[in-house]
């Protein structure tokens, strides 16, 4: 059986994804993954997880984001080099760079190790720098 290509709103999840509207993702992608069959729905938690680990790190949740790093990219493996347009490589590559860096400061120095992703507060909102940005995992295509 062939795969499916995946649906419109997979797209959008990713677009979530890489603007770092991950509460966003998250909710996108859960529907997608819900409904899904091996092997996407596989494939969709793993991203699922990856963009609520990120979104764990920015509310200094660092075991939550450790965690959810390590079973995202558990669950990606299978799915090199890329899969359905995605560059899973670079994705894998990414989230345990940034895991291995999370996994060497200690917890109780989560606000340290984040600090660096907030900017000055504007409106109320924190805007997340380009440094930030670098560091986080992106999806893209091939």
């Amino acid at each position: 059986m062939a795969p499916v290509a995946p649906p419109d709103e997979f797209w959008q999840g990713v677009e979530q994804f890489n603007q770092q509207e991950y509460y966003a993702c998250h909710d996108t992608l859960e529907a997608l993954w819900i409904e899904a069959v091996e092997p996407q729905k596989r494939f969709y938690q793993g991203v699922l997880q990856i963009a609520v680990a990120c979104h764990h790190l920015l509310n200094l949740n660092w075991r939550g984001a450790a965690i959810l790093l390590g079973e995202g990219i558990g669950r990606l493996r299978d799915y090199q080099p890329d899969y359905e347009g995605i560059d899973v490589m670079s994705l894998i590559i990414q989230s345990a760079e940034l895991l291995q860096a999370l996994q060497k400061s200690a917890q109780e120095q989560v606000a340290d190790f984040v600090k660096h992703l907030e900017a000055e507060p504007m409106g109320g909102v924190n805007e997340v720098s380009e440094e930030a940005i670098a560091r986080l995992p992106r999806i893209s295509r091939v």
